[in-house]
């Protein structure tokens, strides 16, 4: 159970003066040797803080091993749309989630139970973001371009990632609680995990959920075309797999709606999210069919470049 951690958490992002330094002191104080790294990152439309945290397993590199590294990233536009919106969006969903989960892997260790790979965690906070006109209704905007997140979010360390995004302003999801997406890697829309499928079962306790993806999903913001929202923008950045995790709803609720964040949704994605850094750390949880990826290059080539803004 993550609700300990997730109102600690949402009580430290549901403020108009939240900021990485104020998350920073609360992850100091579940565990005084953490490795957390704050900066502020300026863009077009403002400023934001990036926050980074580190959680090294048993036999994670960090520690000479080779244990695999999760990467859990939470993406949004921002945690607040002030002054328009008063407090937090519901866009704050995906950074809510991963930084309860980070919580969760931190005290976990201050009480003497340790991964064995290790888990990076990273999003931005901004409680002040932008808006913008999408269909069918607003998105959040940001202060700072996508390139800028996927350049302080998606680490080289990552060798697979969880990106966690709110995802209800849309019609294709008609479910209340998280989905979880088909993998990406390199391009290529791969078959669901089975073993994420099996966590997911086993966290909710109901059949999984799975969102559609088109290729236009996968390919970088800035090129034109309709994109579901940014949850699977981490994949344009790394060759490792990605997931996309989805806080969902069976409505349409806008990104800047406030009073939208639910916490059983949000509390069951951060307990997945800790699950599967469990499993893969151990090797048992694997995001892609290795022998299968590699006969997709052979019969039919690279697809990297769905990975930029255009085939040249």
């Amino acid at each position: 159970m993550l609700l300990k951690q997730l109102m600690e958490v949402y009580d430290i992002l549901d403020d108009s003066t939240a900021s990485g330094s104020k998350m920073k002191d609360y992850y100091l104080k579940l565990k005084p040797d953490a490795n957390i790294k704050t900066f502020v990152l300026n863009g077009p439309k403002g400023r934001t803080d990036v926050i980074r945290i580190l959680i090294p397993g048993r036999y994670g590199k960090t520690s000479g091993g080779t244990a695999p590294t999760l990467g859990i990233i939470g993406r949004l536009g921002g945690l607040g749309a002030r002054p328009e919106m008063t407090g937090f969006v519901s866009d704050g969903d995906g950074a809510c989630t991963a930084l309860t989960a980070a919580a969760k892997l931190l005290d976990m260790q201050a009480k003497g139970d340790f991964l064995e790979g290790d888990v990076i965690v990273a999003t931005h906070i901004c409680p002040n973001a932008p808006t913008q006109p999408h269909q069918p209704v607003p998105f959040m905007g940001s202060p700072v371009k996508m390139s800028q997140n996927n350049e302080t979010e998606v680490m080289p360390e990552m060798d697979a990632i969880l990106s966690i995004d709110t995802t209800k302003g849309n019609r294709l999801i008609n479910h209340r609680g998280f989905a979880i997406s088909n993998t990406v890697k390199d391009g290529y829309i791969l078959r669901v995990s089975d073993d994420l499928l099996d966590i997911m079962q086993t966290t909710t306790g109901e059949p999984p959920y799975i969102f559609p993806l088109a290729t236009q999903d996968i390919t970088p913001y800035g090129n034109g075309l309709y994109h579901l929202n940014s949850i699977l923008q981490p994949a344009v950045a790394t060759s490792a797999p990605v997931v996309g995790v989805a806080i969902t709803t069976k409505t349409t609720v806008a990104g800047c709606a406030t009073g939208a964040s639910h916490f059983t949704d949000i509390e069951e994605a951060s307990r997945f999210s800790v699950e599967v850094a469990k499993y893969f750390g151990k090797g048992t949880c694997k995001f892609y069919d290795v022998k299968e990826f590699q006969m997709l290059i052979k019969l039919y080539g690279p697809m990297k470049h769905l990975q930029t803004l255009e085939n040249n």
